[in-house]
């Protein structure tokens, strides 16, 4: 009988794995013998966390990251003959601004049958928590490094947030969270509403919402080094 692609959600951080991952998956990985993940190491340290009885010794661990010979691929899939295969995030839910979407393009390609497992997504719970748009979004991934470069994307998504009253989603490498959002205040305009949803499910989560003329004369969080989204309309 041909196995199954499990897309195995991780928490966020730090967060209670009992707050946040749904028993179901804790019951999924005690079937699974053969794995597909970023980093080996972190993947163990996960199951052992999931409560996984299969003793770890026991267990696959194929490496997709940016060091991965896009030659060897192909073969991650092929235990999914016999039995079912996991693909696992660092955090959150796997292949949304996660590694992994190849491998989903693979097993649809082979007829391999495709099973998503309910998870923390950081995307999703900002924007449910934001009060912006919720109906049409677009998730854009790290803006540009370069100041001018990214200036001039801060003004891009503010027109297109203005001419399609959708929301814009974004991210910043966490060291430079903080010069993003000064970025965002002084290059947009005042009635501009901008989301910052920080640490989420943790529990100094912190999520806020207000215009940018609101948030000049607000105290900014101290986001240097910790997992943010951005969210502007």
């Amino acid at each position: 009988m041909k196995g199954k692609l499990y897309l195995i959600p991780a928490t966020i951080g730090e967060s209670d794995k009992d707050l946040v991952i749904p028993i179901q998956v804790q019951q999924v990985v005690n079937n699974i013998r053969y794995y597909i993940v970023e980093n080996e190491r972190t993947a163990r340290r996960q199951l052992i966390q999931y409560g996984i009885q299969i003793p770890i010794d026991d267990l696959h661990f194929f490496e997709l990251n940016k060091h991965t010979d896009r030659n060897q691929i192909s073969k991650y899939l092929k235990p999914c003959e016999q039995e079912d295969v996991g693909l696992l995030s660092e955090a959150g839910v796997p292949a949304v601004a996660d590694p992994g979407s190849e491998i989903v393009e693979l097993a649809h390609k082979q007829n391999i049958k495709v099973v998503p497992l309910v998870g923390p997504s950081s995307i999703l719970l900002a924007l449910m928590a934001s009060g912006l748009n919720g109906q049409s979004f677009t998730f854009h991934g790290y803006l540009p490094v370069k100041p001018t470069f990214r200036i001039k994307k801060i003004k891009e998504l503010e027109q297109q947030a203005n001419r399609n009253n959708q929301t814009q989603i974004f991210i910043e490498a966490p060291y430079r969270n903080n010069q993003l959002l000064e970025d965002l205040i002084k290059h947009c305009s005042n009635s501009i509403k901008i989301c910052i949803a920080c640490h989420i499910t943790q529990e100094d989560e912190l999520i806020k919402t207000l215009t940018v003329e609101e948030w000049k004369k607000a105290q900014k969080p101290d986001l240097h080094k910790k997992p943010t989204i951005f969210l502007t309309l």
